[in-house]
């Protein structure tokens, strides 16, 4: 088997996943997972796809680049680009995966700030008289 790669991505952060046979070592920016992330249900999100689809983690190596954004988004890219290379791996991962929306892109993104407000939507006290 090859190395096959997949693209996640969620708010700012942008994660590269290569997936390859080995024994189940995942590495996310040269660190292994539980190491980079730092709280557990965040770790869940990494193994999630191979939870959904019922497949053992520890038949596969995962490199894992990520950029951008915080823990959480960029766990939730890493998720989504685990599930697209599942989805190459084995077409008939695609339906399990899409139930649980592990390949829908999550759109949200923060909202610019405007000017003459402190915040994205927040006003300063307004007075009628």
């Amino acid at each position: 088997m090859e190395m096959i790669n997949a693209i996640g991505r969620r708010k700012a952060s942008i994660a590269r996943v290569y997936l390859t046979k080995g024994e189940g070592n995942i590495k996310v920016n040269g660190k292994d997972y539980k190491d980079y992330f730092p709280q557990v249900h965040i770790q869940g999100n990494v193994v999630e796809p191979f939870r959904t689809v019922s497949l053992e983690s520890n038949l596969y190596d995962l490199k894992i680049n990520v950029d951008g954004g915080g823990y959480k988004g960029q766990s939730e890219a890493v998720r989504m680009g685990i599930a697209r290379a599942l989805v190459k791996l084995n077409a008939d991962f695609r339906k399990p995966l899409k139930d649980k929306k592990l390949l829908t892109r999550d759109a949200r993104q923060v909202e610019r700030k405007k000017y003459g407000k402190p915040k994205a939507r927040k006003s300063f006290q307004f007075s009628k008289r």
